[in-house]
């Protein structure tokens, strides 16, 4: 697995760090399955593998329906 810091993914996704960290963590980046906090820390890494996988499945989902909150899409 590649865990990158806030600065590092912000650089690879082409987001600000502030953005990540206010607006994408907690709401579509989780806790356990995106980023871990290692050693019950405060600094948080986050798992490359992971983000880019959901991102590709999100982008997919998207163009193949209307998203919904829960992360499901809606045929119609």
């Amino acid at each position: 697995m590649t865990y990158l810091t806030t600065i590092q993914l912000a650089l690879k996704i082409k987001y600000d760090e502030r953005t990540i960290r206010e607006r994408l963590k907690d709401s579509v980046l989780i806790e356990g399955t995106h980023y871990i906090r290692p050693f019950g820390g405060r600094k948080i890494l986050y798992i490359w593998e992971t983000i880019e996988r959901d991102m590709a499945a999100a982008s997919t989902a998207v163009s193949g329906g209307i998203p919904m909150a829960n992360g499901q899409v809606i045929h119609g």
